[in-house]
């Protein structure tokens, strides 16, 4: 059993949107501007998709931790 690309992506986009919040929040922190860390935020949000997307992408690919379906019934 696999996930399909599709909901790689979705998982992708929606863990870095909090990522984002969190990176935008600590940027503005660390630099006290509201421009630059939105950019710092920004910038990473579209990064770190594609770099989840590829890391989950082979991970789905290794049965590391992975238990087959089981039969629902025999005859």
């Amino acid at each position: 059993m696999s996930d399909q690309p599709s909901r790689s992506v979705v998982k992708a986009i929606s863990w870095r949107a909090t990522g984002t919040l969190d990176t935008i929040l600590i940027s503005l922190l660390v630099t006290g501007k509201i421009k630059m860390a939105l950019s710092i935020g920004f910038v990473e949000l579209f990064t770190k998709i594609v770099l989840y997307y590829a890391h989950e992408r082979a991970w789905n690919r290794i049965s590391f931790g992975r238990k087959k379906p089981g039969r629902d019934y025999e005859i």
